[in-house]
């Protein structure tokens, strides 16, 4: 047991504290009684000590019976077969573990995790069950974690399992704290059997290229052993070279020609494959480089005519086409293309994911869209709320609502606890947009069913919309799936309702628990001019009688693989209901003032059919409107693009005269041209550094522009990344990220002196973790972290519960009870000084006396009553006794003759009259 001050520089405080006491003394010798100064001078000496003591916080430090260890074991993918030899290694350690040790075990690799919290009992785990990211190894991370898992008092030790190779952050530097918290760090390396490994290490090319340049494509290929391996090269997922190679032991370089035959942004991937390849992981690297030259632009159409596609293939552009279930999915796939057009393809074609893509290459890359009308575009191709509606000029909702025939709609939605989750999300947020595009004098019911049928919104006007989406996303899941008896109640809702349009949507994901007779129900409602669509999600929907239902109802029947899709779906049949999106009065386009397309129509606009109405946003420049000021031709900026809407079809069916028109070839050409990119491109040297614990690029430009400058980045799925950007030096910025291994683009926004501006892009990897490298055992580090922390390297698994090098104390503050001692000194000194040292030694020799007559008279008292106790019991004997007459004395019997029986109360009469005589005689 010992005792530690936590502000020893606090006993200085004695110092004042004597001097005050030494000027009392010299001030007090003259007094007559020194007695009495020595003892004020004492006890106030005492006083002050106490405090000043107490003020430096003293604590005891009491030993800690046993020790605490911890077993940190490295799970990552360098050391991932080594978990069943660690286990067991730790369980027979436990053969040397005391009654009062204790110990726990934690894992890490990207992060740390408590496998076994900290217990006394003698049985470890059997198996890891924490989920880690094994790509990567955190060694300060696990060191940091385990050593929170030990108490402040006891002692610690950490047992590291690991090989030593850490891929990012300080191990040392975390080991250095141990020493001041007396915990120890042991190691037992764990080796891994070396095996045969090929790793692509890196693969450039020029950041950028001309269209039709013969392009170089180096590949840096590190192997552990010389064997045969293949190479292969894709270019946007399509192979451009496969070749077999013979690579080395130690590094080796590769390098392909290939000529670059498109523009835009392109997507090089490398890959090398060999047999007994111990990572797979570090086999594929990609690269990305822009190609210049003549635009590329993509038409996407829902139904593939080749109309589009073969008048712009006279405008100097290269054309491709596609369908909307073949687009791309990553955001690379879009940006090899500097314009895409949609032409009549509906929402509910193209998920949630791939709009925000298209979105994302228009805004931060200056990619241009077009949409052309038709049936399944705007509004009626449910992209109401959409991220295609965010980048075109366009609203899908339209003006003038209060003209349009009166609607009720219905919808019913399978809140099953198979439709739990993100289903059932999406089918809310569907059903939400739906009620956002009514009117309020609009019909509006909802109904939720599960075994039975569940009124959410009971049918009636929309007077309080947001009640309704408020009370429509408060929905949660339930039980079975039952669906005549709720179609049904949504049937009985609209029979009777005055209404021009009468429409019901069914959405389900499972199969109805009953069989009845829906045809019947149908029909009748189809009297009532009651129309029905049907949407089945997923793969155990009952889709034949879905596809049947909507057949009857003359709607439409939608199968959805992507739930994404459900709120396109649920807009689109919203407005499709209403049938009055679709303005079919024949007209001639008006051309507003100051537009660039003056000069193609000064002899005069053809005449339209029909197009799709919308509401123009209000930056969008409409150049065409029809007689209603609806827009028919509107562009606009958005972000870094450009983008457009044609209102009416390409076909002719709704352009009226206009595919016959002489100049119809150059409208096209010129609407797609001037969605083209038309910012300059500055050029920047890239450089990347991996080596840190985030990804820094440097850019550097050629011109020194020291103006601010914008940069985005966004990776493969289109997701925007957060990035800090400083400029470092004029026409140098940093870009820093954070380091997660991927494909990621990124495009770079800065202005000019003269107003313009310069955009730059390209893309860039990074690579996977050293991880997945054949390292081998990091013996320096693991020496390193021995030093540091005074730990061993562990031979046998008894040395994990050896006795500590320091023996850990529990500290216990004593502070408040040197304080009351210091009070009670105080509340002395103040009598002696109050009352005089005289007065108060013989009060207390006073009470000293005082107790011992106290004491003296309570064991005279208790003698006596003691006494009287045995005489009242003498007296309580029979004997024959003479009663005297009073004065004299009793005499006895001298024959002993028996005398008359006394009664009771003669008897106690008798008893107080012997023990006043008693008295008496005292």
């Amino acid at each position: 047991m010992g005792i530690d001050v936590t502000y020893p520089l606090l006993f200085l405080l004695l110092l004042p504290c004597a001097v005050l006491i030494y000027l009392y003394v010299l001030k007090s010798r003259n007094q007559t009684n020194r007695v009495e100064t020595v003892v004020v001078a004492v006890l106030r000496s005492c006083v002050f000590s106490l405090i000043v003591f107490a003020l430096t916080v003293p604590q005891l430090l009491l030993p800690v019976k046993g020790s605490t260890v911890v077993f940190l074991v490295d799970r990552s993918a360098s050391v991932k077969d080594s978990g069943t030899k660690t286990l067991a290694w730790i369980e027979k350690s436990m053969e040397a573990m005391g009654r009062d040790d204790s110990f726990a075990v934690a894992t890490f690799g990207g992060s740390a995790i408590a496998e076994q919290a900290l217990t006394t009992k003698h049985t470890p785990i059997s198996q890891f069950s924490g989920e880690l990211e094994d790509d990567a190894s955190r060694l300060d991370s696990g060191i940091q974690f385990a050593s929170s898992l030990i108490p402040s008092y006891s002692s610690g030790r950490i047992v590291l399992f690991s090989d030593g190779n850490e891929t990012a952050g300080s191990s040392v530097e975390e080991a250095k704290l141990l020493k001041n918290n007396n915990v120890e760090l042991d190691v037992v390396p764990l080796s891994e059997l070396a095996g045969e490994d090929v790793a692509l290490k890196n693969v450039t090319l020029p950041p950028s290229i001309y269209q039709g340049e013969k392009t170089e494509i180096a590949l840096e290929v590190y192997s552990n052993t010389a064997k045969k391996a293949a190479v292969r090269i894709s270019l946007n997922d399509r192979e451009i070279i496969k070749k077999t190679v013979d690579v080395k032991e130690g590094t080796n370089l590769f390098s392909f020609s290939h000529t670059a035959e498109q523009t835009g942004l392109q997507v090089y991937k490398a890959e090398i494959i060999a047999e007994k390849d111990t990572f797979t992981e570090n086999n594929q690297l990609q690269a990305i480089t822009n190609v210049k030259g003549t635009p590329k632009v993509l038409i996407v159409e829902g139904e593939p005519t080749g109309r589009l596609e073969n008048i712009l293939d006279g405008g100097g552009l290269i054309v491709e086409s596609t369908i909307p279930e073949k687009l791309p999915t990553t955001l690379s796939g879009f940006l090899q293309y500097q314009s895409i057009v949609f032409n009549n393809v509906p929402a509910t074609s193209v998920s949630e994911n791939q709009m925000k893509m298209i979105e994302q290459s228009v805004k931060e890359f200056g990619n241009g869209f077009v949409m052309t009308g038709g049936e399944n575009s705007f509004g009626l191709g449910g992209y109401f709320k959409t991220p295609i509606e965010d980048l075109l000029p366009v609203d899908m909702d339209i003006k003038g609502k209060k003209e349009m025939p009166s609607l009720g709609l219905m919808i019913v939605l399978d809140r099953s606890g198979s439709m739990d989750g993100n289903k059932l999300s999406l089918a809310k947020e569907a059903a939400a947009r739906s009620v956002e595009l009514l009117r309020e004098k609009d019909t509006f019911g909802f109904i939720a069913f599960d075994d039975r049928p569940w009124e959410i919104i009971e049918a009636g006007p929309l007077k309080d919309k947001e009640k309704v989406v408020e009370k429509i996303r408060t929905l949660s899941s339930g039980g079975g799936t039952e669906i005549y008896s709720s179609l049904e109640m949504a049937y009985e809702k609209l029979m009777d309702a005055k209404l021009q349009r009468k429409h019901i949507i069914l959405l389900t994901d499972g199969q109805s628990n009953t069989s009845n007779n829906y045809e019947d129900l149908i029909e009748e409602g189809k009297g009532k001019n009651i129309t029905l669509s049907t949407v089945s999600i997923g793969s155990d929907a009952d889709k034949n009688l879905l596809e049947e239902l909507a057949g009857f109802g003359t709607g439409r029947y939608y199968d959805v693989t992507d739930a994404s899709v459900i709120p396109s779906i649920l807009s689109r049949e919203t407005v499709m209901a209403s049938r009055t999106y679709i303005e079919d009065s024949p007209f001639y386009p008006s051309i507003k003032d100051k537009t660039d397309w003056n000069t193609l129509f000064k002899d005069g606009v053809p005449k339209m059919n029909a197009y799709i109405a919308t509401t123009a946003k209000q930056r969008a420049l409409s150049s065409l409107i029809s007689e209603k000021e609806d827009p028919v031709l509107a562009e606009w900026q958005y972000g870094m693009g450009t983008t457009a809407a044609f209102t009416s079809d390409i076909s002719g069916k709704w352009s009226g005269e206009w595919p016959v028109w002489d100049r119809w070839g150059t409208f096209l050409n010129q609407l797609i041209t001037n969605t083209l990119p038309k910012f300059e491109s500055e050029p920047y040297m890239l450089t990347q550094d991996n080596s840190g614990e985030e990804t820094v690029i440097k850019l550097e430009s050629s011109t020194q522009n020291h103006l601010p400058v914008s940069v985005n980045v966004l990776s493969e799925k289109g997701e925007k990344i957060d990035v800090n950007t400083k400029l470092i030096a004029p026409g140098k910025h940093e870009v820093i990220m954070p380091k997660q291994s991927g494909m990621y683009f990124l495009s770079v926004e800065q202005n000019t002196n003269d107003g313009g501006t310069n955009l730059y892009q390209t893309g860039f990897t990074v690579p996977y973790s050293d991880e997945y490298l054949q390292q081998g055992l990091n013996k320096k580090l693991i020496k390193d972290l021995l030093a540091v922390s005074g730990g061993q390297e562990l031979k046998e698994e008894s040395e994990a519960f050896r006795k500590m090098q320091t023996m850990a104390r529990q500290e216990q503050s004593i502070s408040s009870w040197l304080l009351l001692a210091a009070f009670l000194l105080l509340f002395c000194e103040i009598a002696v000084r109050r009352f005089g040292w005289h007065r108060v030694s013989r009060g207390f020799a006073g009470i000293r006396k005082e107790s011992e007559n106290i004491s003296y008279k309570q064991e005279k008292r208790t003698k006596k009553r003691k006494k009287s106790k045995q005489i009242v019991l003498k007296e309580e004997e029979p004997k024959h006794i003479k009663i005297e007459p009073k004065g004299s004395a009793p005499t006895r019997n001298p024959k002993n003759e028996p005398v008359n029986k006394l009664s009771q109360s003669e008897r106690e009469e008798q008893m107080k009259r012997l023990i006043e005589a008693r008295k008496r005689k005292k």
